[in-house]
């Protein structure tokens, strides 16, 4: 620390030997907080968010040298009293938690002498404006600090004690001690506006500082924002510069001393603004860039994607395809993005997939329920049943008969299956399903195990006249879909009914 001290003195007094140093004085409000990481069941959770910034202060001394001739870059050491810390509240819920402290309060409050050395580049904005950014290690020697408790208690005899302890921070390697020394990283962002200096700053201390009873880090974070004055200016700054067209560019950064120019064209006129000198621009009334002279990018097919990079710089494209149309692999004039078979022509009523059409029925297979049969359009490409048929089986249905509470079959129902059965042997392509319902009457659950059992019943009938059973299908519904009105004996007697539906391939047939 003397070594770093007396090589700082020397430094400080050097520069102001040769009139290259300037003084701020600078300071300002800040809030302060400690990153503390620890294995404890529950922390996260319980005790952390207990804890919260310390609101203070920072005031000091900055001192700038200039690192070379341009102005630009800045060595800015300092010297500063910072205040840092935390706090920590917590109210305890009684009813939750069986204790006698109603709530605790405890502030941490350690205070320290902190040496920036920063790094600083400056961007001017006018003769008298700048804009910085500055950052560079610190480090930092504990000063003073105290740390204080408060609780509220409740007595034997219910009232409520206030119990404050107060004491001094200390510094040194034993438990419950803050060491001396400590150090991290910090960095400013502000403007300085003639001898005004306004920046926000942060700092975050990369140190161990704190020497705890249970294994844990403890690390400073500042955050706040500072106000300063510089003390003096330099000989360089003393020195008035010489600015001949009077543009607001020195005579010797100006390229063009004796035009007033724009100083982002290094004080040379430049009517479009872009930077580039009209002298150098081949573009001067239309802002553009310094690698096409000062021209904007050029664009042949104007799809917005430059010619450098367009791969079909005269067709108009998208950027995502490199300045190309979107491709159409198979000509079809769907193109890729929209196509589902961008490897095989189709039209674009079929998102540029072809139509095949296996049967030659005339309706396509994505269309066609019997895609290797031949059948007609109005029946979705399958072959039609004949009306007549339909009519005879619904007339069958309504034939079937069963005795009273049960799934025999009557004389007369089993003449009319017979012809059901002449019908499905002569029809090859036909298959049937059949539905069993019931009326309301009785509980539900034994109408629809009988609805089953009669439906069941038509089936075996049917099979055992021959017809594989893969072509029936037996369904019970019971009393879920009536359709007549179960509160008349009529409506009963409707609802009491065996349906038969004719399918070919899959597709149901009823009129």
């Amino acid at each position: 620390m003397k070594k770093l001290f007396t090589l700082l003195c020397f430094t400080v007094v050097m520069s102001v030997s040769y009139g290259q140093l300037r003084l701020a004085l600078t300071g300002g409000p800040h809030y302060s907080s400690v990153l503390e990481k620890n294995n404890m069941p529950g922390w996260d959770s319980l005790t952390k968010p207990g804890y919260s910034n310390r609101s203070g202060f920072n005031a000091g001394l900055i001192a700038e040298i200039p690192l070379g001739q341009n102005r630009r870059f800045f060595l800015q050491p300092g010297i500063f009293y910072m205040t840092k810390g935390r706090k920590f509240s917590r109210t305890v819920d009684t009813a939750q938690v069986l204790t006698d402290t109603l709530s605790y309060k405890n502030s941490f409050y350690p205070n320290y002498i902190d040496i920036p050395i920063n790094v600083t580049y400056k961007l001017p904005l006018g003769r008298k404006s700048n804009f910085f950014v500055s950052a560079g290690p610190y480090v930092s020697f504990f000063y003073t600090g105290k740390e204080s408790s408060e609780a509220r208690i409740i007595q034997n005899d219910n009232s409520i004690k206030l119990k404050k302890a107060d004491g001094t921070i200390e510094a040194g390697n034993q438990t419950w001690k803050v060491t001396t020394f400590d150090y991290g990283v910090n960095a400013r962002v502000g403007f300085e506006l003639g001898s005004l200096i306004v920046s926000g700053y942060a700092s975050q201390g990369l140190n161990n500082f704190y020497n705890a009873p249970y294994d844990g880090t403890f690390k400073h974070r500042v955050m706040g924002i500072s106000v300063g004055f510089w003390l003096n200016k330099t000989s360089i700054e003393n020195r008035k510069p010489r600015d001949s067209d009077h543009d607001g560019v020195d005579d010797q950064e100006d390229a063009c001393p004796h035009t007033p120019g724009s100083i982002a064209a290094n004080g040379c006129p430049d009517k479009d603004n872009d930077g580039v000198p009209d002298y150098l621009d081949k573009c001067p009334t239309v802002p553009g860039l310094a690698k096409y002279g000062g021209c904007p990018p050029p664009d042949r097919d104007n799809d917005g994607v430059n010619d450098e990079e367009d791969q079909c710089p005269d067709q108009p494209g998208l950027i995502r395809y490199k300045g190309c149309p979107i491709p159409d692999t198979d000509g079809d004039g769907v193109n890729d993005e929209e196509d589902q078979c961008p490897n095989q022509a189709g039209p674009a009523s079929n998102h540029g997939c072809p139509l095949p059409d296996t049967d030659g029925d005339g309706v396509n297979d994505r269309e066609d329920k019997c895609p290797t049969i031949p059948g007609t359009k109005e029946n979705n490409g399958c072959p039609a049943i004949k009306k007549e048929i339909v009519d005879k089986v619904n007339y069958a249905a309504q034939k079937i008969f069963f005795s009273k509470n049960s799934y025999n079959l009557t004389r007369n129902s089993v003449k009319e299956l017979k012809k059901v059965a002449a019908i499905l042997k002569s029809n090859n392509s036909l298959k049937l399903t059949i539905e069993g319902h019931s009326d309301n009457t009785g509980p539900a659950e034994f109408n629809k195990m009988l609805s089953q059992r009669r439906a069941d019943a038509v089936k075996k009938f049917l099979m055992d006249n021959g017809i594989n059973h893969a072509r029936l299908q037996s369904i019970g519904y019971g009393q879920d879909r009536p359709v007549a009105d179960n509160s008349t004996p009529e409506g009963r007697a409707t609802n009491r009914r065996v349906e038969m539906k004719l399918t070919s391939d899959g597709l149901a047939h009823r009129w």
